[in-house]
């Protein structure tokens, strides 16, 4: 039998080799940082469950911030800890607020570095839900003004974009009207379209404080067996003027980015959320895995799925490794 004639490995002999034929790669301007603000002065505390991320306060987000964007990090999305919460989320849309003043102190230590923000009631309302809670029932159409005024807070403050995380019907077209009737027209909205009731949340929820005092949230958040659902959603946000679709947790739902791409013509997003980062760093810590290999490998899946940004608490470490 005569040995065959194409040999793929002599394309995968040398590194440099390896590196021109290379069909996807991971790019400083992929990357968009979480981060945490809590109200305070000189605050940095490390999140136990999410080694190497921290609650901050305004004045020490924006020196945290500062390296990162001298070294290519595009993009910060933020994400308010409040000290204070209640049935409406008051603090959300509050002027004084730790995220609105946050804002104002990016855009003006580093005007070209893009923030943008998360828009949802879950960490500030005092039983843990992402709308308007009555006789146990979320309600969405109420829960609609509260976003709204939520974005246009972030958006008077400076923010670059917002990025409602709710999965309230409707939230993106209530959003895209008040920001144009206040006069935001060019703030532009990255949509969690597409975003999965998961098991994946649990660091994230310890870091935010935004657990749910009762229920689940899983009558608003996607159900984890549909994916015809998510490009439905998809539509509806982009429909509604929506710039950016996202898709949450990444990883497990590699097959629903994949889909977005091959449909929708719009940057797609997807979030590598805090249970994938928590797995490997703990895998790591422990010396089961190499955590900038897995690191690395899983960031490309997320890219080669078709995302075009990545949301991920690995950010920092991504941009001293491609250095």
């Amino acid at each position: 039998m005569a040995f065959p004639i194409v040999r793929p490995r002599r394309l995968r002999r040398t590194e440099t080799i390896r590196r021109m034929v290379r069909e996807t790669g991971i790019q400083p301007s992929n990357l968009i940082y979480p981060m945490f603000v809590r109200p305070g002065r000189g605050l940095r505390q490390e999140i136990p469950s999410m080694p190497g991320n921290f609650h901050l306060s305004p004045d020490t987000l924006v020196e945290e911030v500062r390296p990162l964007a001298a070294a290519g990090l595009p993009a910060v999305i933020l994400f308010g800890v409040p000290d204070r919460k209640d049935e409406r989320g008051s603090a959300a849309y509050d002027h004084a607020g730790a995220v609105q003043e946050a804002i104002a102190r990016l855009k003006d230590a580093l005007p070209d570095l893009v923030v943008i923000t998360d828009v949802c009631l879950c960490a500030y309302t005092d039983h843990g839900h992402c709308g308007v809670v009555k006789d146990g029932r979320i309600l969405n159409d109420e829960t609609l003004e509260l976003l709204a005024r939520m974005a246009v807070s972030h958006a008077r403050a400076g923010a670059d974009m917002v990025a409602p995380s709710d999965m309230m019907d409707g939230r993106v077209g209530a959003i895209r009207q008040a920001l144009d009737d206040e006069g935001f027209s060019d703030v532009a909205i990255m949509a969690y379209s597409a975003k999965y009731a998961s098991a994946f949340y649990g660091p994230f929820r310890d870091a935010a404080h935004s657990a749910p005092g009762f229920g689940d949230r899983r009558s608003y958040q996607m159900d984890p067996a549909n994916a015809r659902e998510a490009l439905r959603e998809l539509e509806l946000d982009l429909d509604e003027g929506a710039d950016i679709l996202m898709v949450k947790p990444a990883m497990p739902y590699l097959d629903v980015i994949r889909s977005a791409r091959e449909v929708f013509d719009v940057p797609i997003a997807a979030y590598q959320v805090s249970g994938e980062y928590a797995m490997i760093k703990a895998a790591a810590e422990r010396g089961w895995l190499d955590e900038q290999a897995a690191a690395l490998e899983a960031l490309t899946a997320i890219r080669r799925a078709g995302a075009d940004l990545i949301l991920t608490y690995f950010a920092p470490q991504v941009l001293r490794w491609l250095a």
